[in-house]
């Protein structure tokens, strides 16, 4: 049995909480099914993680309110599955990583990506400096501990794909709930963790401070490429195929808002970008941040268009990888997990 640090039952309550709080925090409107809806309610997989900035970036250019949206941005609390709340219908979107459409169609749940915000995860292996003597590749995370934000996320996915294609099953390591920013940074000074996957801004803190190096960087796509074979689409913006097929003229709106956005990325520096972000986001070293920033800005699409190729791949690593896919891997229908109609459409 695979040994796993985490407290159940406060992830129990945790979800629940995070339900209720977001019945609330929705107005009656964005509940409404068929035709348009200007009220949407988006779940976020971290708020201050880089690979999720189109969310708040969208919001502070005022691209939402240029499309005559209402979007508010839940940040999803540590622990809790976003996609909990989509298929509960407690939220109409949800900003995170495109895996999870194929992990949720093996429980017979139809979500699917409407705009893909980057083909690599964005994600590091870090190994901490008091491990980094006996860790020099994947094969030496046998017998490890190794963090992961929390168990079923898709730095769960993604350390289960590493991990397998060194021949390490998930037996053969310890999992560790470590959280992200300074709860991931804490557990790896600690002990706590030898290793574990995470994103910027947190790999540059552990990098500038010298108490983590990367072992395996998917910033890049040739670092992906070499980590998994191919490219992995991960950041995106995913909703339930019913309440997209409900609410066409909403989503091509939040398509047309969110593809926006993505071009003002790639047409600007880091420090730009940073300049338009909440002081939080920044912390109190907003020069580490924008160092952070320009380190992992290169994985965001242009377009938001899928990368097909990339698409199977990340079937082909959770079919390799995962309990839940692996079983069923032949019965995913990669066209139920992503669309390109809107971003195709967008303007």
């Amino acid at each position: 049995m695979k040994k796993t640090l985490a407290a159940t039952a406060v992830a129990t309550t945790a979800l629940a909480l995070a339900l209720t709080g977001c019945a609330t925090q929705g107005s009656s409107g964005s509940h409404e099914s068929g035709g348009s809806s200007d009220s949407v309610d988006i779940m976020v997989g971290g708020m201050s993680k880089i690979i999720y900035l189109p969310a708040e970036l969208t919001e502070k250019l005022g691209y939402f309110k240029e499309q005559g949206l209402k979007v508010n941005l839940i940040d999803t609390p540590a622990g809790v599955t976003a996609e909990t709340a989509l298929v509960a219908n407690k939220a109409q979107g949800v900003v995170g990583f495109y895996d999870h459409t194929i992990d949720m169609q093996t429980k017979d749940k139809c979500l699917e990506s409407v705009v893909q915000f980057a083909n690599v995860p964005g994600e590091a292996e870090m190994v901490a400096k008091k491990a980094a003597p006996g860790l020099a590749s994947t094969a030496d995370l046998a017998g490890k501990k190794l963090g992961v934000t929390s168990p079923g996320s898709s730095t769960d996915f993604l350390t289960q794909a590493l991990t397998a294609k060194a021949g390490i099953s998930t037996d053969g390591y310890t999992t560790v709930k470590a959280g992200a920013d300074q709860t991931f940074i804490a557990a790896m000074n600690s002990g706590g963790i030898d290793a574990g996957m995470t994103t910027d801004p947190t790999i540059t803190m552990l990098t500038t401070s010298g108490d983590g190096s990367v072992l395996l960087d998917m910033r890049t796509e040739q670092g992906t490429r070499d980590a998994l074979g191919g490219l992995y689409p991960a950041s995106s913006l995913y909703m339930s195929c019913d309440w997209v097929a409900a609410h066409k003229d909403t989503v091509q709106k939040l398509a047309n808002a969110f593809v926006k956005t993505l071009g003002y990325i790639g047409s600007h520096s880091a420090k730009e970008i940073a300049d338009q972000m909440p002081a939080d986001y920044k912390g109190s070293d907003e020069a580490l941040y924008v160092k952070s920033l320009d380190a992992s800005k290169g994985i965001f699409t242009k377009d938001g268009v899928m990368d097909e190729s990339g698409a199977k791949n990340a079937l082909a690593v959770l079919g390799a990888s995962s309990p839940n896919v692996k079983p069923v891997k032949d019965t995913v229908d990669l066209s139920k997990t992503y669309t390109t109609e809107f971003v195709k459409n967008a303007g």
